[in-house]
């Protein structure tokens, strides 16, 4: 069956195979805000209770019962009689939402705007079609979402108007931001964002306007000054000294027009963007990075364009593309310059096309190629980025670890000779993902402490996501890791299937919540420990091959512990013959989850 389509960023709206279902009663409407704001966890029935009524009435419980039986009717027409529902489920004494995040619209706003710059927060922004749960703004329950979701829509209509200015498009953010400071006028970085449009856009005089009715709506209402920014800014237009930002020199540079100087811009582009990744600016290089390629062909020079191409050699931990449509489009763009190149260009083209395509596609040849290449010309730092492409695309089969441990030892060893400190970061983050996968915490617990040091003394700050989620997962520690925001692929659900494993190996209750992409892999057993038994082989008869990446092993144990549960031969046959090759390794190949020794779930699947 399709999932039905419900939006709630503007009216509450819901599709079922296309067409639209009339929710006539507000009551329906405002419990099915309440599931989607939870998404997909557990509201309780004294929740719902306490939220629909400021003074329940003595058969609250029953007609919350009888709404939820409504909207099951209206969100499942299709759904046989006696059949368990699977959109609107009942778990424990509540009920949740179990639907994919692109079925609802706040939820895939939320997973986009992960990772979404420039046309993309576009696309993203588009989806509102109003002030959402604006109906039920007296709430207390939406009063905090409501908040929530306003700050939301505004960080990303000033990312998407600093993404204009960055490009020279500054007349295109002037009215998004008019609109912007006319709903949030106490916003001091939207005006200044305004202010900074108009005068790229050639509107010197509207711009100080716009700093001084700032000034005054901050005075006025709030008794506040003005940021000094603000202050700052106002005094550069006056003596026409505004500074370009960093992220605007590297999009102009790489979007020259081929006029005199354009290649040099293009490659100058180039040479700044690694450096703007690893220091922690990975999210804000994307676009910059198509568009100094879109440049370099522009210019009409292959051998430009393949060395612009190859010339980011970040390489990546989590073996997920971090965009992975940016990563398409890099390996499109690879793939047509690999005729035309020889020698260095080559090797690093073909370990492009190798790291971006991590976990979606078998491009191991690439790799060894890239590897071959970059020893014929004793180049470390090109033997250091082939290597770790070709960590990345170590994950043919399960059980590959010790191979992962082994090309990490090797980049440890030529980066720390040839004084390379983002590959000697990311030799041992790989090693220390390789030796918890080998069960060898101790050793990996020194890979991560060398890891911190390297990091806190050359700026590379998103080393640190992987060695605190390694201690606190592997060494019980109790630390929170820091925000991943700027790896979607790596943050989206790692919290929620960190927390499931851990309760599995517990043996405590499953705790559910947003798996994101390790769905389809964790939701069987959830079913079945919910004595859900249909529904969980249901689920097994149509799960998927999990992505070859560092969750490989996690991901097929999960399937196999589903499949005992429920007695589904099959999903047990398949987890079976891709976990052997890994039965001597630890389900803990990520360094972030641990699902224990791969043999307990081969030992119970063989019996």
């Amino acid at each position: 069956m399709d999932e039905p389509l419900i939006r709630v960023l503007g009216p509450i709206e819901v599709e079922v195979h296309g067409v639209p279902v009339r929710l006539s009663r507000s009551r329906h409407r405002e419990l099915l805000a309440l599931l989607v704001v939870e998404r997909g966890g557990v509201v309780s029935t004294s929740r719902l209770v306490d939220e629909l009524w400021d003074d329940a009435p003595a058969g609250a419980v029953g007609a919350v019962r009888t709404f939820v039986g409504e909207l099951r009717r209206l969100l499942e027409p299709d759904r046989p009689p006696r059949t368990p529902p699977a959109v609107l489920v009942t778990v424990g004494t509540g009920y949740g939402l179990r639907l994919a995040p692109e079925s609802v619209d706040l939820w895939g706003v939320e997973r986009a705007l992960a990772g979404a710059t420039g046309a993309g927060l576009d696309d993203v922004l588009a989806q509102w079609r109003g002030t959402p749960f604006d109906e039920f703004a007296d709430r207390p329950w939406a009063l905090a979402e409501r908040a929530r979701l306003a700050g939301l829509h505004a960080d990303a209509v000033e990312r998407l108007a600093e993404s204009f200015l960055a490009t020279a498009e500054a007349g295109r953010a002037v009215p998004l931001l008019h609109e912007l400071v006319a709903t949030d006028p106490w916003r001091e970085n939207a005006w200044r964002l305004l202010a900074l449009a108009l005068y790229r856009d050639e509107r010197r005089a509207e711009a100080l306007q716009v700093l001084r009715r700032a000034r005054r709506r901050l005075v006025d209402d709030l008794g506040l000054d003005p940021a000094p920014r603000l202050a700052e800014l106002e005094r550069a237009i006056l003596r026409g000294e505004v500074p370009d930002t960093g992220g605007s020199l590297l999009l102009r540079a790489a979007t020259a027009h081929a006029v005199t100087g354009a290649r040099a811009q293009v490659e100058s582009a180039t040479a700044l963007l690694p450096g703007l990744a690893v220091s922690g600016g990975l999210g804000q290089v994307g676009e910059q990075r198509l568009a100094a390629i879109a440049a370099a062909e522009e210019l009409g020079d292959p051998d430009l364009t393949a060395r612009v191409i190859g010339g980011f050699d970040v390489p990546g931990v989590w073996t997920r593309p971090d965009d992975p449509a940016l990563s398409a489009a890099l390996v499109a763009a690879a793939a047509r310059m690999l005729p035309s190149s020889s020698g260095r260009t080559r090797a690093r083209l073909l370990a492009t096309v190798a790291m971006e395509s991590r976990g979606t596609a078998d491009r191991m040849a690439e790799a060894r190629e890239a590897e071959r290449l970059a020893r014929s010309l004793g180049d470390p730092q090109l033997l250091c980025f082939a290597l770790a492409a070709r960590a990345m695309q170590c994950f043919e089969t399960a059980g590959r670890a010790a191979q992962r441990e082994e090309l990490a030892a090797e980049i440890i060893a030529t980066a720390t000779t040839a004084e390379l400190a983002t590959y000697e970061i990311h030799g041992r983050l790989t090693r220390m993902q390789a030796l918890c996968a080998l069960d060898r915490v101790d050793a990996a617990a020194v890979e991560a402490d060398a890891v911190d040091a390297l990091a806190a003394r050359h700026d590379r700050p998103l080393a640190s996501v992987f060695t605190a989620w390694f201690r606190r997962t592997l060494l019980s520690a109790a630390v929170v890791p820091p925000a991943a925001d700027e790896m979607p692929g790596f943050a989206h659900g790692i919290d929620a299937l960190a927390r499931l494993t851990s309760a599995l190996r517990a043996g405590e209750p499953l705790p559910d919540g947003d798996l994101g992409p390790y769905e389809p892999w964790a939701r069987p057993l959830l079913l079945a420990h919910a004595d859900r038994h249909a529904e969980a082989s249901t689920a097994l008869d149509r799960v998927p091959d999990p992505p070859r990446d560092l969750l490989l092993e996690v991901s097929w144990c999960l399937v196999g512990r589903a499949a005992l549960a429920v007695g589904h031969r099959a999903a047990g046959r398949r987890a079976l013959d891709a976990l052997r090759p890994a039965v001597g390794e630890r389900a803990a190949g990520s360094g972030v989850v641990d699902l224990g020794p791969v043999a307990a779930v081969v030992d119970a699947l063989t019996r």
